[in-house]
């Protein structure tokens, strides 16, 4: 259980509650979100946001419901915060804010007024779209709870203006129908109708974006809380409007119980494997499709190489390998001229990434390995076995093997095919043509990964280890550095030249991408101690190794700014919290105590996105989070290596 208590220190607990966010999730994609003092800080923040045909198709619906207590005395007092364009918190209700926990999971305030205590509790309906805000009095009363309902129907990478046309809000049994798109429900509604001016969002201030909307006040729910025990609770739902859910106080309770039988299923070692499990289930969500992997909350949608490289955390690791089986299934059939399909956020199937179709080769693998599902290797290796030919055949944007030596090529004019796939102005920040060292180690290790399973089979895989053993062999050749550390790209285009030119040279800039040449389960190199010494030095911090050592050409300090910004540092120093699993592994491999590596990342689950680890961190000291709160592929590999 996570507990955050509040000092007399208004500006400090401003300060903490305003920076610290929290996340429930339906289970199909969409979420309830939101900060700890109640500032709406991002265009995000919302009570139901709901997911369309996919993930990333989301809508703001019910954006607050700000309390506010009507004393004996007449006094008003309001619980709520909203930050206005002034800068100024107006109605400071953050400073009567006693406690914030997350308990199973689910966020409970506590609020003093004098001898009068309140709760609020909140939860979605999993395979739902529905949440429910149940308000309990604790202690004190009789007082009078007011619940002001503030909406947008709008894309959740927007926002919504007063000069636009008004929500439709239309009165039914119980509450309110709006935009025809959801509905709210709850005790004496009273229907208002205007805006709220100006809302601001200092986190999209922060990041270079439109930082301000209006809101429309729809109405208000209000009730009696007269003796300790009594409640007051609002339900809002999406889908079927004339479906009545369960009540609010059963909606919570089933998500806590719920959320205990999945932390039981993945049967945690300790307090932290507990919070990063509940924290992975949050990134598997149901789609039309089936099982699907949410990259990160609040904007990401389902990528394909996030999904692989989460795999083995959020689902064999977890006690999720039936789902696993049936989303590898359905990753299968996206395969075409042996690429994985990028179904990116865009809308749009694309093909063109070097590296997801390598991963999912692993995760396949690794399923395998996890579970003994022999079954499904067998199912999936005649595609398998498609993914190697077409590579040695060659396939989109130049990927293909070289014949002279076995490893894998790939680059095109203007793609950034690896990980490292930032563009700003459409042009790739780190395009990293040629053999990339991550790739060919994951090249390497899928023709091992493939064989063994070719062999469980019963077939012969002698043609496949003979390309393992001279792309292997190759990679030992051609990557070690005289740095002392590996080649992040061998064979790149020189800079001076387009792609494709004959003159090509070697990028010895250190990188945290060789970390898998050291960390896989078939990788090309034995684990180097020294080495690992030397890029730990250069890359390590608490939350994860850097994307480039300080000092190199090209270094940036901060994650900060607008996009073009933000995209031209994403790859050129930022932390990425997920790395720690191959730099895990590798270190283990060499023989170098990890003890004290997870130090950094188990501090972190109090401190952003609570209870789940970020997408990124600033290059540089104190190291502060950046970009999704809460990201999948971060939860996934700390998870997996601490086990």
């Amino acid at each position: 259980m996570i507990d955050i208590g509040f000092g007399p220190q208004v500006c400090g607990q401003l300060s903490s509650g305003a920076t610290r966010e929290w996340l429930v999730t339906d289970g199909l994609g969409g979420y309830a979100m939101g900060t700890v003092s109640g500032l709406r800080t991002r265009r995000y923040h919302g009570l139901l946001v709901v997911a369309g045909e996919t993930p990333a198709a989301r809508r703001v619906g019910l954006v607050s419901l700000d309390p506010a207590v009507l004393l004996p005395s007449g006094a008003r007092v309001r619980l709520g915060a909203h930050e206005w364009a002034s800068g100024v918190v107006d109605p400071p209700g953050f400073e009567l804010l006693e406690r914030f926990t997350l308990v199973d999971g689910l966020p409970r305030w506590r609020w003093r007024i004098g001898d009068v205590v309140i709760e609020r509790e909140l939860a979605m309906r999993h395979g739902h779209r529905c949440v429910a805000v149940v308000h309990r009095l604790v202690a004190g009363g009789p007082v009078r709870l007011e619940l002001a309902a503030a909406c947008a129907w709008r894309d959740a990478h927007g926002e919504r203006r007063a000069d636009g046309p008004a929500l439709r809000v239309e009165p039914v049994a119980g509450g309110a129908v709006v935009e025809g798109a959801f509905r709210l429900a709850g005790p004496d509604w009273t229907p208002e109708g205007q805006w709220w001016l100006g809302v601001h969002h200092r986190e999209e201030a922060e990041r270079g974006l439109p930082p301000s909307e209006d809101l429309w006040y729809a109405g208000r729910f209000a009730g009696a809380l007269e003796h300790p025990g009594d409640t007051v609770s609002v339900l809002a739902w999406a889908g079927d409007l004339a479906e009545q859910p369960p009540p609010a106080a059963e909606v919570v309770t089933a998500a806590r119980a719920r959320n205990r039988r999945v932390v039981a299923a993945a049967a945690p070692a300790d307090e932290v494997t507990a919070t990063l499990t509940l924290a992975a289930d949050a990134f598997v969500v149901r789609t039309g499709r089936g099982p699907d992997v949410v990259a990160g909350y609040p904007w990401f949608g389902a990528w394909s190489r996030d999904t692989m490289i989460s795999y083995e955390g959020l689902f064999p690791r977890t006690g999720r390998a039936d789902e696993g089986r049936e989303l590898l299934r359905s990753y299968a059939a996206t395969l075409s001229e042996g690429m994985l399909a990028n179904t990116a956020d865009t809308g749009r199937v694309e093909y063109n990434t070097v590296d997801a179709t390598l991963w999912f080769l692993h995760a396949v693998r690794r399923h395998v390995a996890v579970t003994g599902d022999s079954d499904l290797a067998a199912e999936l290796l005649p595609a398998l076995r498609a993914v190697v030919d077409a590579h040695l055949t060659g396939t989109r944007y130049g990927i293909a093997v070289d014949p002279t030596d076995g490893l894998l090529t790939s680059g095109a004019p203007g793609a950034a095919l690896t990980w490292m796939d930032a563009r700003v102005h459409g042009v790739p920040v780190t395009p990293r043509a040629g053999k990339p060292v991550e790739v060919n180690a994951l090249w390497i290790n899928g023709l091992a990964g493939l064989a063994e399973l070719t062999e469980l089979a019963g077939r012969d895989a002698g043609e496949l280890r003979r390309l393992h053993e001279r792309a292997a062999g190759a990679f030992r050749a051609r990557f070690p550095a005289p740095t002392g550390w590996l080649y992040d790209v061998v064979d790149a285009p020189a800079p001076a030249y387009p792609l494709g030119a004959a003159e090509r040279h070697d990028d010895d800039l250190l990188r945290p991408n060789q970390l898998l040449a050291w960390s896989l389960p078939d990788a090309p190199l034995e684990p180097d101690a020294a080495a690992l010494r030397r890029v730990a030095a250069g890359l390590l911090t608490p939350l994860g190794p850097r994307s480039l050592a300080p000092g190199s050409p090209g270094f940036v300090e901060r994650h900060r700014g607008g996009p073009a910004e933000r995209d031209g540092a994403y790859h050129q120093g930022t932390v990425w919290p997920w790395l720690l699993g191959p730099y895990a592994d590798a270190c283990r491999r060499a023989g170098l105590p990890v003890d004290d590596l997870f130090v950094g990342v188990e501090a972190h689950l109090t401190e952003y996105g609570l209870g789940s680890v970020s997408e990124t961190a600033d290059a540089l000291a104190p190291h502060r989070a950046t970009g999704c709160p809460f990201q999948a592929w971060s939860v996934a590999e700390v998870l997996r290596v601490r086990r």
